[in-house]
């Protein structure tokens, strides 16, 4: 064995080539996946915001090493040269920030337990890392430290030098901690509050550390000051240390859990989840979980890079939202409640912004993962019941952020896909609340809903900021609510009020521009106006990027621009136009600004969200060829397996499911509608193991890059011609055949009867 592994180590280059094999062979498809990309960002400039988390799939808790300061929402930042602890986080994004977290760090030599102090140099050239298994040397202590995770815990291995001096620190964390060590039991336990808003005055996240080795030494520390002769300490900010022996390569495990409830509860999730398993096993465990996840969807044919960037794009769609929920003894499940501190029974989950997430990566779980989905609308159900509202960005409770009520959408596609085993009338009865209120926060409820509702947009001179971004997503959203209500079989009054409301987009759009633009009260437009502003009227973007909202609707948009013809001219224009932009709103070029600016791609931000949908609304004005041409261009310039491989923020799994889906050759333009609207498939052949046991398989057999353009299509083996593929027909299990080619055909999915659904043209209410 020895022998072997020495063989595999001096040609790297054939143990590389070996494990690609083996994972073709075996598809151990988890190789593929780089928890990296995306970290080479920081405050003025996104690669991602992402950091590496090791994690299960939507894990309670994630672990990722920490580079930065405590409190800072960049912890790991892939151009940093030193690691000062390994950190249990909840964080959905550095704007967010954390909640709960705690870290530990192991070191030899001199004791050093400030965060500072104790940093160790490394390299990416002796790290590695994958979802379910973290190693990095910490040079200065000749440590070897190693996670693997579970759901609601973790278990660590540190192999330490020949060392009378090997220590473990722990760090509870700023802002309000406990530790406690227990000698006798080879255990530490303790709490961290700290956290960056939305939670309730008990907020707790307690943990327990169970090591396998007895303490030559235990301490506690508060501040920067170590005491030696206590071994519990309660205070702003508080932390432990436990001294061992170790010989030369001799290994000290320590198992962790984890809970929002109590001490027990968190000794209760470390048994059922860990036990007695050694490392090798979880880790084991971690990795055949992850790979049944990335076996559901299986490439060919595409270049490494491609594979690569596929399998960790969709890794990242499948972290949020978090689970929220655990067992007690009874193994009853039961949840903290981030909303009224109370321990109630039933699903919760958090840490997921809707604003970012209804447009592809909720519809993705209703492809591939519709009984996972019912657990997340039950969670919403729990949510409602316990706050009075619906969690348009959670983290772990309400936060005041981002705007529209975009649950609807999210709420109204899972029943129309799946019609789900969840209470959607309680459901329907909060989106309705949401509809007439506004809430306690202006990210709950709808801001500004009394104008919206009595002048069919919200006013921008009423000092209510990002008033035509409100109004074009409320009027997606009462087309979801529509939608719904007619599944429902709701009253005829309420389905035509929400139908009417679903028009709303059109008060606000200016003839004179062809352009989206605020109006005041009194009906005229605001001035001046500089479609490049961004802000003031919009959210994150400009009018350029916001006027294609109208997701539900683009045929309503084309007719009110003065045809396809011009629709057409439009969506050139938002590449052909240089990236000018006007920053005033902000008093600084935030950074989504930076990342339009810097691709060459004129006024297209794919780094946000607003813009990300519009490629593909080419299908509805007969030019599909245009939505192929620029898909592809997205998929292979902006994206990357690499630390700087995504446009900007990585948003809670959108922009990675933007890539997951449109590498499929499809993408879900309108939510709560039953259409894929179709873009251009970057692999050879892909297929979808769904949840029913039926399979989608696309097959593009002559795909390169050079061929981006659907010469001919076949769905089931019948010529095809539409520019869209219908939940249905995928959920039956199909076959989609692609023919290539690298110049356009500019007769295909070009009949207005090819063209994907708009409520203008397709629904049976006449305005």
């Amino acid at each position: 064995m020895f022998a072997f592994l020495l063989f595999l180590i001096l040609i790297p280059g054939l143990a590389i080539s070996q494990e690609r094999s083996k994972a073709k062979g075996n598809e151990n498809l988890v190789q593929y996946v780089n928890p990296l990309m995306g970290t080479d960002s920081e405050f003025k400039f996104s690669n991602g915001n992402t950091y590496p988390a090791i994690a299960r799939p939507w894990g309670m808790n994630f672990w990722s090493p920490q580079t930065a300061e405590m409190g800072s929402g960049w912890m790991y930042a892939y151009d940093a040269y030193t690691i000062n602890g390994f950190k249990q986080t909840h964080q959905p994004s550095p704007w967010m920030n954390d909640y709960g977290q705690f870290a530990v760090m192991p070191l030899t030599g001199k004791l050093k337990f400030i965060q500072q102090d104790r940093a160790s140099w490394f390299s990416h050239k002796a790290e590695e890392a994958k979802p379910h298994y973290y190693k990095a040397y910490l040079a200065d202590y000749d440590v070897e430290a190693e996670i693997t995770p579970t759901a609601r815990a973790a278990m660590f291995r540190f192999t330490f030098p020949d060392s009378d001096s090997s220590y473990v620190v722990i760090d509870a964390a700023d802002e309000g901690s406990h530790i406690q060590i227990l000698p006798e039991e080879q255990k530490v336990v303790g709490y961290s509050t700290k956290n960056s808003g939305g939670v309730p005055d008990n907020f707790r996240n307690y943990f327990v550390m169970q090591f396998d080795q007895p303490f030559e030494e235990a301490a506690t520390w508060q501040d920067s000051t170590i005491d030696n002769n206590s071994l519990q300490k309660k205070a702003d900010h508080v932390g432990g240390v436990v001294r061992f022996t170790t010989q030369k390569g001799e290994k000290v495990h320590m198992k962790v859990g984890s809970s929002f409830i109590s001490h027990e509860q968190a000794e209760l999730n470390l048994e059922r989840e860990i036990g007695n398993k050694s490392f090798e096993t979880v880790r084991e465990e971690g990795r055949k979980i992850w790979n049944g996840h990335l076996n559901r969807i299986k490439v060919e044919g595409g270049t490494s890079d491609q594979t690569e960037t596929f399998y960790s794009t969709l890794y990242r769609t499948l972290l949020f939202p978090r689970k929220f929920y655990e067992y007690n003894k009874a193994g009853e499940m039961v949840h903290y409640s981030p909303y009224n501190g109370e321990i109630l029974p039933g699903y919760m989950f958090t840490d997921n912004g809707f604003w970012d997430t209804f447009r592809a990566v909720f519809p993705f779980f209703n492809l591939m993962y519709p009984e996972m989905n019912e657990k997340f609308m039950k969670g919403l159900v729990n949510t409602y019941n316990e706050s009075g509202w619906l969690p348009e960005w959670a983290s772990p409770g309400h936060r005041n952020i981002m705007i529209g009520s975009n649950s609807a959408s999210i709420i109204a596609d899972a029943y129309l896909k799946t019609d789900g085993d969840f209470d959607i009338q309680t459901l329907y009865e909060a989106i309705l609340k949401n509809s007439k209120n506004e809430g306690p926060m202006e990210s709950v409820g709808r801001a500004g809903v009394d104008y919206y509702n009595k002048l069919g947009y919200v006013p921008y001179d009423i000092g209510l900021n990002e008033s035509a971004a409100r109004t074009l997503e409320y009027a997606y959203d009462d087309f979801t609510i529509y939608k719904l209500a007619k599944a429902l079989d709701r009253p005829q009054e309420e389905i035509d009020r929400f139908a009417k409301r679903s028009q709303n987009y059109r008060n606000l759009f200016d003839p004179e521009t062809n352009l989206m633009r605020g109006k005041n009260k009194d009906g005229s437009f605001q001035e001046p106006f500089n479609p490049f502003k961004w802000g003031d009227a919009f959210t994150e973007g400009n009018s350029w990027h916001y006027t294609w909202s109208v997701f539900h609707d683009p045929e309503g948009l084309i007719n009110l621009m003065g045809g396809e013809d011009q629709f057409v001219a439009m969506l050139d224009s938002v590449f052909a136009l240089p990236p000018k932009f006007d920053e005033s709103y902000y008093g600084q070029v935030i950074h989504e600004i930076r990342e339009m600016q810097v691709v060459n791609m004129g006024q297209y931000a794919h780094g946000n969200q607003p813009i990300q949908h519009m490629i593909y609304l080419y299908n509805y004005a007969g030019q599909p060829w245009k939505a192929q041409y620029w898909v592809r261009e997205v998929l292979d310039r902006l994206y990357s397996p690499d630390p700087d491989g995504y446009p900007g923020d990585e948003d809670n799994g959108q922009t990675s499911a933007w890539y997951v889906f449109s590498s499929m050759g499809f993408y879900p333009v309108a939510p709560a509608t039953d259409q894929y609207v179709l873009g251009s498939p970057l692999f050879e052949k892909i297929k979808l193991q769904l949840e029913n046991g039926n399979e989608v398989v696309i097959n593009a057999p002559n795909n390169t890059s050079e061929t981006r353009y659907i010469e001919s299509m076949k769905v089931n083996g019948e010529n095809y011609s539409k520019n869209w593929v219908d939940f249905n027909t995928l959920m039956e299990g199909a076959t989609i055949d692609f023919i290539m080619s690298a110049k356009p055909n500019k007769n295909r999915g070009t009949d207005e009867s090819d063209y994907p659904y708009s409520f203008s043209k397709n629904n049976d209410i006449k305005r």
